[in-house]
């Protein structure tokens, strides 16, 4: 028989199926299927899956890579059936999720989806899905949320320390603190990094997305409207990280009433974060509201700051009265002075002693003016450390947060 008479070669059962509406609509998918598997795979639709995991062909399955976007959100229980009939027939499932809500994606990894990846799909992360599947161990570090944000996983429970930042004013350097005090804190110590979130809680008009460049994430909002039933997958779903050390909980892509949550979700949310993280940064609103006073409650250190100006001045005492009024703690409250004068400034450190003395609170940190490149990294999207290492600002912040850090450290031995 000469080679053209040689009947087609069979091609092997394929390893893997796509399970889609269309798989047409998720074009990266395709491609990073055909890096993995070359032609070892196929796709077939939602409707054929279950009849298809009968087949002869199915048994050298090893995973599916269910897609689905916001149009299949009604279909979520006819998906949990197909991802039942999957696991039943020992075949492992990775989503692969566009613009789905926290809810639906949280019920099907409880019906047994065994990986998430977001779409589109970050830079080998169905390859790295792949290699999970591939390496069962008793206690995976488990792939986390959206954009790779560093999350401690599981069983073992941490008991972050909760560190909040209030500006007393406009432009006194709450978020600038809060955004370089977390990337300080999460590359502290360069053999045991602690893990850090930073959670984005000026529901308006939070700016901690712009300061990193990062995306406001739709599930933000969804969280909110629903933290009781939020577990870890939810919340993890809902961060975004930040140069693979730091994870933020941005504010909500559209700006929301502040009284749209409750210290109960607020709670929860900083419950979660700490059960997951060694720091849980919290930028604040300016406004107090009704559930500041679970934040003030909850949180280690609450810094407060506030510049030598009136403004700083009169709103200090406003606020300090009102959480008298209201029995609640402020004397938690630590007090930062943003823009202080230069260390030679004699008459500079007469004004600071002058306004606490008047103000009967003790300012404990006090912060140069960084100038114009604090401005500059922000809008570049960098913390301090990688646009202007060698700012003041920048390596007051940093001892600071190495500070905070021995404190943690000595208190942890302690216990």
């Amino acid at each position: 028989m000469t080679h053209s008479d040689k009947a087609p070669q069979e091609l092997p059962p394929p390893k893997a199926v796509t399970v889609s509406r269309d798989v047409q609509n998720f074009d990266l998918l395709i491609e990073d299927m055909e890096s993995a598997l070359g032609e070892a795979w196929g796709d077939i639709g939602f409707a054929e899956a279950r009849h298809f995991f009968e087949q002869p062909e199915a048994k050298a399955l090893e995973f599916i890579a269910m897609a689905l976007d916001a149009e299949d959100e009604d279909k979520t229980v006819f998906l949990s059936e197909i991802i039942k009939s999957a696991k039943s027939k020992g075949i492992n499932v990775v989503l692969i999720a566009e613009d789905v809500t926290p809810t639906a994606l949280h019920q099907l990894l409880r019906d047994g989806a065994d990986e998430f990846v977001p779409y589109p799909l970050p830079e080998g992360e169905l390859h790295a899905a792949i290699e999970r599947l591939n390496t069962p161990a008793p206690a995976p570090a488990a792939p986390v949320s959206v954009a790779a944000a560093p999350v401690a996983a599981g069983p073992g429970k941490k008991e972050g320390v909760i560190i909040a930042t209030h500006g007393l004013a406009g432009g006194t350097g709450a978020t600038t603190l809060a955004v370089n005090l977390a990337w300080e804190l999460a590359t502290v110590d360069k053999k045991n990094p602690p893990k850090v979130c930073l959670i984005d809680l000026d529901l308006q008009f939070g700016s901690i997305a712009t300061y990193l460049d990062l995306p406001r994430l739709e599930p933000v909002f969804e969280l909110w409207t629903d933290t009781e039933s939020m577990d870890d997958e939810m919340f993890k779903y809902a961060l975004v990280g930040f140069e693979d050390r730091l994870s933020v909980f941005t504010s909500p892509s559209d700006m929301i009433p502040l009284d749209l949550i409750t210290s109960d979700d607020v709670t929860r949310v900083l419950d979660m974060a700490a059960t997951h993280f060694d720091y849980v940064i919290v930028d604040m609103p300016k406004t107090l509201v009704q559930w500041s006073e679970a934040v003030l409650r909850k949180a280690a250190v609450y810094f407060a700051t506030l510049e030598l100006d009136m403004r700083s001045a009169q709103n200090t005492l406003r606020l300090v009265r009102a959480l008298q009024a209201e029995d609640l703690p402020a004397d938690k409250l630590r007090y930062v002075l943003n823009r202080g004068p230069k260390f030679t400034d004699l008459n500079g450190k007469s004004r600071i002693k002058r306004m606490a003395d008047s103000l009967d609170i003790k300012i404990e940190v006090v912060l140069s003016d960084g100038g114009k490149p604090v401005t500059q990294g922000a809008d570049h999207g960098l913390p301090l450390a990688s646009s202007a290492a060698k700012n003041p600002l920048r390596k007051e912040i940093a001892k600071l947060a190495s500070e905070l850090h021995a404190l943690g450290q000595s208190e942890a031995k302690a216990a």
